[in-house]
């Protein structure tokens, strides 16, 4: 297990149209790429076609699929948009419907976005992440929408972010291998 490389899921907060989480995620991918200490993939909830919690008898493939997804990860990394002063609804979702025990015991960064980074989101992520058994990592990258998107819709981060996003992904990696031995 010690030689094992981890398993860090790079979820997409967002499922609205016209969203640029996947921009913001496949910067976050290329950064950490670069790094070869972890197995990155994207993972977007869009895919999942997830219905809202408690409106089914919970038995669509979406549902399994999504808990599958989240139980073979080791860590994450959410790319959070800040809607609202919180985090999306299909973001919230998505963390209420997987089976609570695919989240517990592993750990997660935020990278958010916003007028103010999406600070306040990230706030709001963090006390569900403590619900959920999820250790979210100090270091924040906030990306602010005035300044590292043009027009708003165009990923222009500037590349002071790149190191924050490094010792996030650090601290990201440290604490699932921890967390990891908890779970066998």
């Amino acid at each position: 297990m010690a030689n094992e490389k981890l398993n860090i899921g790079i979820i997409l907060g967002s499922t609205r149209q016209g969203r640029v989480s996947p921009q913001v995620g496949e910067w976050v991918k290329g950064i950490a790429d670069k790094r070869e200490d972890a197995n990155y993939e994207i993972v977007d909830i869009a895919d999942f076609q997830l219905p809202f919690l408690g409106t089914t008898e919970g038995t669509e493939p979406g549902i399994a699929a999504w808990s599958e997804k989240v139980a073979s990860l080791d860590g994450f990394v959410f790319i959070v948009q800040e809607y609202n002063h919180s985090i999306t609804g299909a973001l919230k979702n998505a963390l209420d419907i997987a089976k609570r025990e695919a989240w517990n015991n592993k750990a997660a960064g935020i990278v958010s976005y916003g007028g103010t980074g999406g600070a306040r989101a990230a706030e709001h992520l963090r006390g569900i992440c403590g619900e959920l058994f999820i250790a979210d990592v100090k270091t924040h990258p906030t990306l602010s929408l005035f300044t590292d998107f043009e027009n708003f819709t165009t990923f222009k981060p500037a590349d002071l972010h790149v190191d924050n996003v490094n010792l996030m992904l650090d601290q990201v990696n440290a604490w699932s291998g921890a967390l990891k031995t908890l779970r066998y």
